[in-house]
C-alpha cells in the first residue's frame, strides 16, 4: 500500500495541499475509511477516497495485463454458462472492477467487500455495467473483514481479486486468504503489492535511507509490507495453487505530478515517523523533491508486484 500523507516532517506551508486520511498519522477531523480488521476508533485510516481517485490512473497503467490470459483460460473452462462471480476484497472506490470487468468476457457479478459503507456505495454506483463482449455486469456490496474470510464465504466464487491489499495484511491474514481461495477452488488476482523498491531520477544521497525507513514503517504491527508477496506465494503454493508473478510498477513523470507529490509526502512522512532523527534532513529532502516535481524534473518508479494464484478447482475439474 502506498501512504499518501506526510506526517511528521512535512514541508511547512504544504499541509493544506495534503489529502487527508491515507497517511501515517490521524489528524483532527479526518474520517476513517478502509479498515481491514476490527480496530479501535483511534486507529489511523488506510485510504482516503481522494487518494484512491488520484492513484486510479497510475494503478490502471501499472497492473500486469500479462496475467490476464492465463486467468481468462481458467475462467473460460469453468463449468456452466451462467457467467462468473468475482469477489473484490478491500474494494475501496471500486477501481479494480473498473479496470478488470471490461477486460473479461461474459456476464459478471461482482461482490464488493469493504469496511466502509461510503466507499462501498461509491464503488457500486461507479461500477462498470458491461464486460468486454457487452455482457451484463452486476454488483452487490458486503461489509466485512477480509482477515476472516472463509471458503464458505467464497462458495460459488469464480475469482477473488484485490488491489494494494496484501502488504497491509499480517502473515496470519494472508494464510487465511490463501486457505479461503484454495478451499473454494477459485483463482486469485492480487495486484499492486509494494515490492520495497523505489527509483527516483535524478537520484539523491538520502533516497536509500528514506526507502529503508519507509519499508520498516510498512512492517509495523506485524503487517508484511514488502514481504507480503513472498508470504502469499508460499501460502498459496503450500495449498497446491500455481502462482505467477509479474512486475507492476508505477512510472511517474511530469504528467503525474499531482500523484507524485502526494506519494512523496506520504513516503517521506512515514519514514520520519519510523525514524524521527531523520526529520531535519527529510524536511530539506522533501522540499527539494517537491520543487523538482513541480518543475517537471522528477521521475519516480514505485515497484509493485502482481500475483495470480490458480488454485486447484474443487470437485475434480481441470
Amino acid at each position: 500500500m502506498q501512504a499518501a500523507v506526510a506526517g511528521p516532517g512535512e514541508v511547512p506551508g504544504e499541509a493544506e495541499h495534503v489529502i487527508p486520511g491515507a497517511g501515517p498519522t490521524l489528524r483532527p477531523g479526518e474520517r476513517p475509511t478502509v479498515r481491514l480488521r476490527d480496530t479501535g476508533p483511534d486507529d489511523p485510516p488506510r485510504y482516503a477516497p481522494e487518494w484512491l481517485e488520484l492513484r486510479e490512473g497510475a494503478d490502471a497503467a501499472a497492473r500486469a495485463v500479462e496475467l490476464l490470459d492465463p486467468l481468462r483460460i481458467r475462467l473460460a473452462n469453468l463449468p456452466g454458462k451462467a457467467g462468473i462471480v468475482v469477489h473484490d476484497l478491500g474494494c475501496g472506490t471500486g477501481s479494480m472492477g473498473r479496470w478488470l470487468a471490461p477486460r473479461l468476457d461474459g456476464a459478471q457479478h461482482w461482490i464488493l467487500h469493504d469496511r466502509d459503507p461510503y466507499l462501498l456505495h461509491f464503488a457500486a454506483v461507479a461500477a462498470p455495467r458491461s464486460g468486454a463482449d457487452g455482457s451484463r455486469v452486476s454488483t452487490e456490496t458486503r461489509r466485512g473483514d477480509v482477515g476472516r474470510l472463509t471458503p464458505d464465504a467464497l462458495a460459488g466464487a469464480s475469482l477473488v481479486t484485490a488491489s494494494a491489499l496484501l502488504d497491509v495484511l499480517t502473515r496470519e491474514e494472508i494464510d487465511t486468504l490463501a486457505a479461503a481461495c484454495t478451499g473454494a477452488g477459485c483463482p486469485a488476482l492480487l495486484t499492486l503489492s509494494v515490492a520495497g523498491r523505489v527509483d527516483l531520477t535524478p537520484s539523491h544521497p538520502l533516497d536509500a535511507e528514506i526507502a529503508e525507513a519507509f519499508n520498516a514503517h510498512q512492517r509495523l504491527g506485524g503487517l508484511l509490507g514488502p514481504d507480503a508477496v513472498t508470504a502469499a506465494c508460499e501460502a498459496f503454493s503450500e495449498r497446491g495453487a500455481t502462482v505467477r508473478l509479474h512486475p507492476s510498477p508505477w512510472r511517474l513523470g511530469p504528467t503525474e505530478s499531482a500523484l507524485t507529490a502526494q506519494w512523496l509526502r506520504g513516503w517521506v512522512g512515514a519514514a520520519v515517523e519510523q525514524r524521527p532523527e531523520l526529520r531535519e534532513r527529510a524536511d530539506r529532502y522533501l522540499s527539494e523533491r517537491l520543487a523538482a516535481c513541480a518543475a517537471g524534473e522528477l521521475r519516480v518508479v514505485v515497484h509493485h508486484t502482481d500475483l495470480l494464484a490458480l488454485s486447484r478447482p474443487t470437485g475434480g475439474a481441470s
